[in-house]
C-alpha cells in the first residue's frame, strides 16, 4: 500500500505540474463555515475563535494531518454591517504541505427576515514538496531514482489567492456558495516543475427543526464541493438537545460515514469530536480519522469595562 501511494504521488510531478482535487476535507463543517466561505464571516452577534485539527487515515503512514484556525467578528460602521476575520490552514498529505494564510471581509445587508453576505478571502498560499524524503524506487519502465522532474530536496513556493463568496442567513435556514482559489494559484519548484492550485466551488445549506414539545432541535445540513474534474458530497444529520449538547451522522459520498458528537460548556466554550469510517478500501489499512473542534465565543462592547460571554448558536 506504501508503494502504491507513493507512486500516484509521483506520477502527479512526473507530467512536470500537478493539480490539486480538493481544499483540505473537514468533517465538522457546519461549525466553520467560514473556513470555505468568506461571505460567513462575522456572521451572528458574538466574536468567535474556532480551531479544528484532523488526523487522516490513522495508522496509515503519510496519511496526513490538518489544522484549520480562524478568528471572525461582527462589526458595524456608520449602520453598515460587516463581518472581518483572519484564518489560518496547515495541511500535509504524503509529502505535500499546504499553509494558507487569509483576511476575510464581508459586506452584510438585511434581505427579508435574513442577512445576504457579499465576502472575499485575501491571502496567500504556500505549497511545498518533501523531496529528500522520496524513497527512491527503480523499475523496469522508470528510474524515479534519476527523474529529473521529482525535486532531490524540499521545495516551497508562495503565490497570492483570492476568493469569493455569497451567503444568506435567517433564523431558521442558511445557504451559501463560494469560489476558493480564484485567480488559480501558482507556485514553481525550480526550473521545471511547478504546482496549481485549481479553483474549487462550494455549496453549503442548513436548517433548523423544532421538535415540538420537546428541548431537541433537528439540524441538517449539506456540503458539496468540486473542481469540476470530480466531485464530494456530505449530507449530515445532527440532533442538539437543550441548546448544549449534540450528536449525529453523516454521510460522505462513496468515502465514509462520519460520526458527530459535542457539547456547549460554561463561559462560552464548545467542544466537538468526529469519527470518519471508510467505506472504500482504505479501510483494509485504517480504520478512520479522528477530528477535533474547539470553538469560543464571546460579546466585546467598546466603551464598557466588562465583556459578556455566551454560548455559539449555530445553525
Amino acid at each position: 500500500m506504501k508503494k502504491v501511494v507513493l507512486s500516484l504521488l509521483l506520477l502527479l510531478l512526473s507530467i512536470g505540474s500537478a493539480f490539486s482535487q480538493f481544499d483540505a476535507q473537514m468533517s465538522q463543517y457546519m461549525f466553520h463555515t467560514s473556513s470555505f466561505n468568506p461571505a460567513a464571516v462575522g456572521d451572528g452577534d458574538m466574536i468567535q475563535i474556532t480551531g479544528q485539527h484532523r488526523i487522516q487515515w490513522v495508522g496509515m503512514p503519510n496519511g496526513g494531518l490538518t489544522t484549520n484556525f480562524s478568528i471572525s467578528s461582527p462589526l458595524k460602521f456608520e449602520n453598515i454591517k460587516q463581518g472581518i476575520g483572519l484564518s489560518f490552514l496547515n495541511d500535509n498529505v504524503g509529502l505535500f504541505t499546504n499553509q494558507v494564510a487569509h483576511l476575510q471581509y464581508a459586506f452584510r445587508k438585511q434581505l427579508g427576515q435574513g442577512i445576504l453576505s457579499v465576502g472575499t478571502d485575501l491571502g496567500f498560499v504556500s505549497l511545498g514538496f518533501r523531496g529528500d524524503s522520496v524513497r527512491k524506487i527503480t523499475s523496469e519502465y522508470h528510474d524515479f531514482t534519476n527523474d529529473p522532474e521529482i525535486p532531490q530536496s524540499a521545495v516551497v513556493g508562495m503565490s497570492f489567492d483570492m476568493s469569493l463568496g455569497l451567503y444568506y442567513s435567517t433564523p431558521k435556514w442558511y445557504t451559501g456558495i463560494s469560489y476558493l482559489h480564484l485567480n488559480n494559484p501558482t507556485v514553481n519548484w525550480g526550473d521545471r516543475t511547478q504546482f496549481r492550485q485549481t479553483g474549487s466551488l462550494f455549496l453549503t445549506g442548513g436548517y433548523k427543526y423544532n421538535l415540538v414539545d420537546t428541548k431537541y432541535v433537528l439540524k441538517p445540513s449539506f456540503l458539496v464541493k468540486t473542481d469540476f474534474s470530480s466531485m464530494q458530497f456530505d449530507l449530515t444529520a445532527r440532533v442538539e438537545y437543550d441548546e448544549k449538547y449534540w450528536g449525529g451522522l453523516s454521510y460522505r459520498l462513496q468515502d465514509a460515514v462520519v460520526f458527530l458528537a459535542g457539547i456547549n460548556i460554561a463561559g462560552g466554550m464548545s467542544i466537538g469530536f468526529s469519527w470518519d469510517l471508510p467505506t472504500s478500501q482504505i479501510l483494509a489499512v485504517s480504520g478512520g480519522t479522528p477530528e477535533f473542534l474547539v470553538m469560543y465565543s464571546f460579546e466585546y462592547v467598546f466603551g464598557k469595562r466588562s465583556s459578556k460571554y455566551k454560548s455559539i448558536r449555530i445553525l
